[in-house]
């Protein structure tokens, strides 16, 4: 754990591009709030890998967006229940169920669908929101919290000494 944190610090201090480390969050997010199980999830890590996206991030991120989940859970199945029972709906749930790869991919789990769509409906505004972070953080906060009280307690304990035993 000290590794990935120690990992993440020099991530956000480095010349890293802030839109590559705020997709890592997004992917993140799409993993994190849908179940684990879910069919889309191996397409997800295939992106992951060819894209070539911070794994300290992602892994990070996706723990943080895991345990979200579970207070989310209860609003997902809703939204899965009520895009699954909409009478505007139905030809389309049909036609998609009669399609074998529509229907390994389980959209008609109401928990599927809905923390699916909801992971869609806050990618976008989740990118750009991170990639602000980072940048104000690399332009703002770098400094100050190197400098500051709690900057120098966290270079004299395990986590800096592991990041320079990783990083020198």
């Amino acid at each position: 754990m000290l590794t990935i944190i120690a990992k993440l610090i020099k991530l956000l201090n480095s010349n890293a591009n802030p839109s590559q480390l705020a997709l890592a969050v997004c992917f993140a997010a799409a993993m994190g709030l849908t179940p684990l199980s879910a069919p889309h999830n191996i397409l997800l890590l295939f992106l992951l890998l060819l894209l070539r996206i911070n794994l300290s991030l992602f892994l990070l991120s996706w723990g943080f967006f895991t345990v979200i989940a579970y207070v989310f859970d209860p609003v997902s199945h809703s939204i899965g229940l009520t895009l699954l029972q909409a009478d505007s709906l139905q030809s389309l749930w049909q036609l998609l169920y009669n399609n074998n790869v529509w229907r390994f991919l389980g959209f008609n789990n109401t928990l599927i669908l809905g923390s699916s769509v909801v992971s869609l409906l806050i990618a976008i505004p989740l990118f750009f929101l991170s990639r602000l972070l980072i940048i104000k953080y690399r332009s703002h906060l770098l400094q100050r919290v190197s400098q500051s009280r709690l900057g120098l307690w966290l270079k004299g304990g395990k986590i800096y000494n592991t990041y320079q035993t990783f990083y020198g």
